[in-house]
């Protein structure tokens, strides 16, 4: 036997795009619940990308979640491209008239936004099964899961698919409704977790003919270090101590005095993709997050850009629930869409420009050459990289 009940916003996925536009809500008075098909600990022990554009740690601050990200957080002004036996420094700050990055881990932002919503007495419904958005081309939309062995439908005024890249709610749209284009890089990244100190006090980024190299961290004892690589590597063929050569070769730290070697805690492979669904809206279900797009992690867009489609998708159901104004909803798909593909533009510009791509001719690895040394020369070259890295304007 099931039960029925309604709520305002029914959301599905506990990522950081469901959880912000909950806490958003909630802000604002408006009720949800978020369906998850994982349990907490799974949620929250996922490991994923780290920097936060100034417009994102503005929205969690008006969330009410910033707290911790205040204390802990790292404050970026600048960044390092390595390339052509070169390595410079790009202002960040300088270049932007003061804008930074905050480097602190999605896992924590995660960890943050359950915290607060559970606090408030919000629902997450943990390890829901077969969740299923029905009717969503109606006025009168439904969300069925099951848990415990017992059937639950939620009746909605709309629902928000927040649930990733292989989540249901796209899935289930009719063929047709949707286009999805999309780019499958031909090859991946081996990201490092390890109880080291970062190479540097901001994050490298390193093109070497062998390969793609980044430098990042979690905080000032823990380094989180990533190569290029097949996207079917062995873990097995990457032993501790080849990772660590191979990072000191693609950033040309020939006496040892950049890359800090330490404990891994964790290796896995990432693999590169750019993909975009459009529109984002069918009826009464709005696509928001990896739900939406995927972007490879060069220029670390992925959690932002979840953000920056809350931003849009929160304030357009404000607007509906207290002044009876659609304009924002209607308009949602093309104005998010917008800036999504202005970062899918810049995220693909990075991976170009830093890896090594199979197969290429001579030409193509000139021009790429030449493209690195323009950006390590050219102040004008260098302020489009600072604009986009720090996030274009909401």
């Amino acid at each position: 036997m099931g039960t029925s009940r309604r709520i305002q916003v029914g959301i599905v996925g506990c990522g950081p795009a469901g959880l912000l536009l909950s806490q958003l809500l909630h802000v604002n008075g408006i009720e949800s619940v978020i369906l998850e098909r994982r349990d907490r600990a799974y949620v929250e022990g996922r490991i994923r990308a780290g920097v936060l554009e100034q417009g994102t740690v503005d929205l969690l601050r008006a969330a009410g979640v910033a707290g911790r990200l205040e204390r802990e957080g790292l404050i970026h002004g600048g960044i390092e491209i390595a390339g052509a036996g070169e390595r410079i420094r790009i202002p960040l700050t300088d270049l932007t008239g003061g804008k930074v990055v905050t480097i602190y881990g999605q896992t924590e932002v995660t960890k943050d936004l359950i915290a607060a919503r559970l606090a408030a007495c919000g629902e997450i419904v943990f390890e829901a099964e077969d969740v299923q958005p029905l009717d969503y081309d109606t006025d009168r939309p439904r969300l069925t899961y099951r848990k415990n062995g017992e059937t639950v439908e939620l009746a909605c005024d709309f629902i928000a698919g927040c649930d990733g890249f292989h989540g249901v709610c796209r899935a289930s749209l009719p063929e047709g409704a949707i286009q999805t284009l999309e780019r499958v890089y031909p090859f991946g990244w081996l990201g490092v977790l390890a109880k080291a100190p970062p190479a540097s006090d901001e994050l490298i980024y390193a093109h070497h003919e062998n390969g793609f190299a980044l430098f990042s961290m979690r905080s000032a004892t823990i380094s989180r270090n990533y190569l290029q690589c097949r996207p079917d590597e062995d873990l097995t063929e990457w032993p501790d101590a080849r990772v660590w050569d191979e990072l000191r070769l693609r950033v040309g730290d020939s006496d040892g005095s950049l890359v800090n070697e330490g404990e891994v805690l964790e290796k896995s492979v990432v693999p590169m993709r750019s993909f975009v669904a459009e529109p984002l809206r069918h009826g009464r279900l709005f696509l928001a997050g990896d739900a939406a797009h995927i972007v490879p992690p060069t220029g670390a867009k992925g959690l932002n850009l979840a953000a920056s489609d809350i931003h849009y998708l929160h304030r357009a159901l404000i607007a509906h629930y207290k002044h009876g104004d659609d304009s924002g909803l209607d308009s949602y798909s093309q104005t998010a869409l917008a800036r999504i593909w202005k970062a899918e533009r810049f995220s693909w510009w990075m991976t170009s420009l830093l890896h090594t791509f199979p197969d290429t001719r001579a030409f193509e690895n000139r021009m790429q050459l030449a493209e690195i040394e323009y950006l390590l020369a050219s102040k004008a070259a260098q302020t489009s990289l600072a604009e986009n890295y720090v996030g274009l304007p909401f």
